[in-house]
């Protein structure tokens, strides 16, 4: 085998694909997978998508790149929608989620400088959390495996080991500026954050000037039945940063904040070279056009209810390998009593891609135009993997 010219930073499973179309793909030998996994719950709206791949073309063919020295149409129409269906007045586009993060850290900090507190500085984040890859990123989520090797731990971040809010109180302290959170972990083993935690930080937060930051990178754009996970209960941040769904996979992110706090990021403050360009921007508003049109989102909800009903039959019929359905909307876990390579393997053997998590848990984050048809095959090919993987689990002992 010849050795391969790329860095040795992924293990990756041997499967070469092609085209793909809605949930489906194809490898390069005629192999077709249902893709439960959605590029890490990225393409939103399934692959080749008319629309986008509409509005991709179209732009392609009258403009790529400008840079942010230059005001872009696209970014404003975007923003202006993305704004008028949240919490927020202003937006910033990033290339990837970890941008908009540290973007989300950023602004932060840059609202109490501009306030004169020029110490509150220091971010509270929570264990199991997942925020990215660059170095401030994986000092705010605190995991060893991610930090090992790469010299001292950025500063600046408080890791507590459970979302509790006596915890939070106790650690809050004079340099605090921002809690930061996903209302649900994703990395972390899709583990959902109680609605009365978050409430309960959105009170401390109010009470203390401090800023609370979603990072909605995962659970964003429709993942949970909400245009955001949040917006189910209504609790809501000051800032929060996304990625992942809105470009439905095409490589974009945002930064999003109440006006307040964004007032402080002014010229100079930040900057991005190709973040918010005419050809994100333009798959930007597609995915938007579709996720917004009336009935999407409750249809996201009505398909996840019947997802989950028939996940739970399997882990009746599979309790030993089985133990617990996670999640919400099109982001589900099942948690397993053997390591997730081994169902994701036999997973891959009946046709259905899944990604592994945290927490020992296989992660499904189907795209969300999935219907019933995918749902029958992919629990079919699950009840055969799990009849398979507690096959061999019997025979080794």
């Amino acid at each position: 085998m010849t050795q391969s010219s790329l860095f040795a930073t992924y293990a990756r499973a041997d499967l070469k694909f092609e085209k793909g179309e809605g949930a489906w793909l194809t490898t390069q030998d005629n192999r077709r997978f249902l893709d439960f996994a959605a590029g890490i719950a990225v393409n939103s709206l399934g692959h080749a998508h008319p629309h986008l791949v509409d509005a991709l073309k179209a732009q392609a063919e009258k403009l790529w790149h400008v840079s942010n020295l230059y005001d872009i149409p696209g970014q404003q129409r975007l923003g202006e929608r993305l704004c008028a269906a949240t919490f927020a007045d202003k937006v910033f586009f990033t290339n990837s989620g970890a941008e908009a993060l540290e973007c989300a850290v950023k602004t932060a900090r840059r609202y109490h400088y501009g306030k004169g507190n020029v110490d509150k500085t220091t971010i509270i984040t929570f264990d199991g959390a997942f925020h990215g890859r660059t170095l401030a990123m994986i000092a705010a989520g605190g995991q060893e495996k991610y930090l090992e090797g790469f010299g001292e731990k950025a500063p600046g971040f408080v890791n507590l080991p459970a979302p509790d809010i006596d915890l939070v109180k106790s650690a809050v302290g004079e340099t605090t500026a921002a809690i930061l959170i996903e209302p649900i972990q994703g990395e972390g083993g899709i583990r959902e954050i109680a609605p009365s935690f978050l409430q309960a930080l959105r009170s401390l937060c109010d009470e203390l000037d401090i800023l609370l930051i979603y990072d909605e990178v995962q659970t964003g754009v429709g993942r949970t039945g909400y245009l955001f996970a949040h917006q189910e209960y209504g609790i809501e941040p000051d800032i929060m940063a996304i990625a992942k769904g809105i470009g439905g996979g095409f490589p974009m992110g945002a930064c999003m904040a109440r006006e307040e706090v964004a007032q402080a990021m002014v010229p100079g403050t930040h900057g991005s070279t190709y973040g918010g360009n005419p050809l994100a921007m333009a798959v930007g508003n597609a995915v938007l056009d579709v996720v917004l049109e009336e009935g999407f989102l409750e249809r996201v909800r009505d398909i996840s209810l019947v997802l989950k009903q028939r996940l739970a039959e399997i882990r009746d019929a599979h309790s030993d390998i089985l133990t617990e359905i996670r999640g919400r909307g099109l982001l589900l876990g099942l948690k397993l009593t053997v390591p997730p390579a081994e169902l994701l393997a036999a997973c891959r053997g009946e046709g259905l891609l899944a990604v592994p998590a945290g927490d020992n848990v296989l992660r499904l984050a189907p795209p969300l135009i999935i219907g019933q048809e995918e749902i029958d095959f992919a629990m079919n090919s699950l009840d055969k993997a799990l009849a398979k993987v507690s096959a061999n689990q019997k025979d080794n002992h």
